[in-house]
């Protein structure tokens, strides 16, 4: 006899929640569906297929990030679509030679744009005295990293595979020579986006339990928080040999990227270069 459907889909969904966080105390959802799949199914690409994107997937991909939401209606990102060879070798150069932005089919370059406010101001003969506080800028770069994500989403649900590169920070001012970005525009972070190579495989990267990163009514840290960083850094080293990476696990992987300045591949003068690029931060 064959199982209900609704058991097929609790024990997909188990069997999901599982693979992301690889312990035996996940959560057992009770309901399931196509887009929880989608979600938790996430991981990212870095092999690509030397094929274009479908044709409109770009434009439904920007219209699915144009759907999340953004703070007063204000709309503070755009992105740049990049498909030039040479402006996706310079900029792999750039982010320190990540061979997956010159494979991918496009690189999308998410802003924080406050030059579009600034510009209507002028038009209108209206004041935009708020736009150089650290509260507009900071909008700016939510709503781009949500309009981001919905796009991945968006093209995960097509069949396309992304990373996200936060390289495009390592040296701004001259993403933003190699993009034209007017003042007041800042490359929050990059994606590659293409169809992947089906020959090299990705994991399912596991996460902190929600032991961790859940907490109910006021912040707690204490026994359950180190019991979800410890038994991650365990998972953690399975997927590192899985994935044939350095088997570090993850308290050494993450606490080796805040050690200091040293560590932020010149991520340290992001003050310095937003002056530079026109965001005076008060």
């Amino acid at each position: 006899m064959n199982k209900p459907t609704h058991d097929i889909q609790t024990l997909k969904g188990a069997a999901a929640m599982f693979a992301r966080y690889r312990r035996e105390d996940s959560p057992k959802p009770t309901q399931w569906n196509e887009t929880l799949e989608l979600l938790l199914g996430h991981r990212s690409h870095r092999a690509f297929l030397p094929r274009k994107l479908p044709e409109g997937a770009l434009e439904t991909i920007v219209a699915a990030a144009q759907s999340a939401s953004t703070s007063s209606n204000l709309q503070l990102w755009s992105v740049v679509a990049v498909t030039d060879q040479e402006r996706k070798h310079r900029l792999a150069d750039l982010a320190g030679g990540q061979q997956h932005i010159r494979d991918c089919a496009v690189f999308l370059v998410w802003l924080s744009d406050l030059h579009r406010l600034e510009e209507l101001a002028k038009i209108n003969g209206r004041e935009a005295a708020a736009l150089p506080y650290v509260e507009l800028f900071l909008t700016g770069v939510v709503d781009a990293a949500l309009a981001a994500q919905n796009a991945v989403v968006a093209l995960e649900s097509l069949g396309l595979g992304s990373v996200y590169i936060g390289a495009m920070r390592n040296k701004p001012e001259e993403v933003a020579k190699e993009l034209a970005l007017p003042p007041k525009v800042f490359a929050v972070f990059g994606m590659a986006i293409g169809v992947p190579d089906p020959k090299v495989e990705t994991g399912v990267k596991p996460r902190l339990g929600q032991g961790a990163v859940l907490h109910r009514e006021q912040y707690s840290w204490g026994e359950a928080q180190l019991d979800a960083i410890n038994t991650l850094d365990a998972k953690f080293r399975d997927f590192q040999k899985e994935q044939g990476l350095p088997e570090q696990g993850w308290i050494r992987q993450v606490l080796s990227r805040v050690r200091g300045p040293d560590a932020m591949s010149g991520r340290h003068q992001l003050r310095e270069a937003l002056a530079a690029l026109g965001i005076e931060l008060k």
